[in-house]
């Protein structure tokens, strides 16, 4: 048996709809729905979408009794498979109407002595359930299950005598009731009852009972006059009972029926129990109907999948136009510090060429200071010249005995300070060159490189 966590099941009249939704474990009503005829049903209540997966959902539809035809036989015990096989083989005799344009179905009724079990047939036009199934998809309610509502009346009827009851259809387009035949504790027949227009209700209603006692003589199970029970609320039971007794001649007992949501309530336990082939919705419409729903399911996700996807692109688009938006102001900042940047760069400049400026500003006097002070008597400066804001370089004669003289000019030069700071660079010691000259003198020249402030 399937597991179901919900079942629903939808009663339908000319004028309204009333709809029970019950717990698939025990059966207790859940929720209550009344609505006028025509009305979309909550989908909420009756669609089934993913969690129908794994939460199964049973969808029952109440078919009207008016055009249902039941038929009663007997048939020897066996296993379901089998007993349908015999149904199935009786089904031409048992249907009035031809079997290719038929469908039906089967419920077993306790009560059958010996070998035997009581079978009921429950036969419909097949263009009367698509008519039927149809007005059901309008309203947006797929059928799981066709039930017939009187089966569970007729299980739920305590029979403590032989006798007809006879079981009005309330809410039927057509005013009728089923009369269930039992005798020796064993359901032999059900018949069709239709209540007349006035003034001959009580003559027509004697007329239809009275040809089904008959059939029930010739057949050989109705043994003694039946007694008379009408299961009937209170409303129909006044609309029944006077004309019933008034044609018939005979009390007519009123029994209490069982209320509308508790017989939903056996509908819904026996449908979950039952075989699902063993049902009067046609193998194609329950095949489109799960292709529908596979169909539906296969959409949502892929319009989940889709709008997730919208959803992503649109954040990555926002975030594109975020991170763009602090991109151009970022690029503005740029713009308006590469200004800022490039007078710094000059002014930078500037106030290194004002530094240089600065340092060379005495560089000459003090190499003029530096050479007078350091150069001995008896050398000769020819030329003393800057080159590149900070080389200098000395041409000089001597004497040949004075060229140690000239290597010490040149290292006490290179040494000297002003103001307490060298003057020239004292990492280089490269000591003058000199060269002979005819005459027994020497030319000389040496080259200092100014030590800069900062350097």
């Amino acid at each position: 048996m399937a597991r179901w966590n919900s079942c629903n099941v939808l009663q339908q009249s000319p004028d309204a709809c009333h709809l029970w939704q019950f717990d698939g474990a025990s059966f207790n009503l859940d929720r209550e729905l009344a609505c006028r005829a025509g009305e979309p049903l909550p989908p909420g209540l009756v669609a089934k979408s993913w969690s129908s997966l794994y939460q199964k959902k049973l969808n029952i539809a109440w078919l009207p009794p008016e055009h249902v035809f039941i038929r009663v036989a007997q048939f020897p015990a066996s296993a379901p498979d089998e007993t349908r096989a015999m149904v199935e083989l009786q089904l031409e005799k048992l249907s009035p109407i031809p079997v290719t344009q038929a469908v039906w179905t089967l419920h077993s009724v306790a009560g059958a002595k010996g070998s035997m079990q009581t079978i009921i047939v429950v036969i419909v036009s097949r263009t009367v359930v698509e008519e039927f199934l149809g007005k059901l998809e309008a309203e947006g309610y797929l059928a799981d299950r066709l039930e017939l509502p009187l089966l569970d009346q007729l299980q739920a009827t305590q029979i403590r005598e032989d006798g007809a009851w006879i079981y009005p259809v309330a809410q039927s387009a057509r005013r009728t009731a089923m009369v269930a035949w039992w005798y020796g504790g064993m359901l032999h027949n059900v018949d069709l009852l239709t209540l007349p227009a006035p003034p001959n209700q009580a003559a027509g209603l004697r007329d239809q009972l009275m040809q089904m006692a008959w059939g029930g003589e010739l057949d050989g199970w109705l043994t003694a006059p039946p007694r008379w029970h009408l299961v009937a609320d209170d409303a129909l039971a006044a609309e029944w009972q006077k004309s019933l007794q008034e044609g018939l001649e005979q009390p007519v007992e009123v029994v209490a029926p069982v209320l509308a949501k508790e017989l939903a309530a056996l509908t819904a336990r026996r449908a979950a129990e039952s075989d699902p082939t063993t049902t009067l919705l046609p193998a194609e419409f329950a095949t489109r109907y799960r292709q529908q729903f596979v169909d539906r399911l296969w959409m949502r996700g892929l319009g989940a999948v889709l709008g997730i996807y919208i959803a992503l692109v649109l954040v990555y688009f926002i975030a594109l136009s975020f991170l763009n938006y602090k991109t151009t102001g970022v690029e503005k900042q740029v713009a308006g510090l590469g200004v800022a940047y490039t007078n710094v760069l000059q002014l930078t400049a500037q106030v290194k060429i004002l530094r240089e400026r600065q340092e060379l500003k005495y560089a000459a006097l003090d190499s003029w200071q530096a050479v007078a002070e350091t150069m001995p008597v008896g050398i000769s400066l020819n030329s003393l010249n800057f080159s590149g804001g900070k080389k200098l370089s000395l041409n000089g004669s001597a004497s040949a005995d004075q060229a140690g003289a000239v290597i010490d000019f040149c290292d006490n030069l290179r040494k000297f300070s002003v103001r307490g700071q060298p003057l020239f660079e004292t990492s280089r010691n490269d000591p003058p060159r000199s060269q002979v000259v005819p005459g027994g003198g020497i030319t000389w020249n040496y080259e200092l490189e100014l030590k800069r402030t900062g350097e």
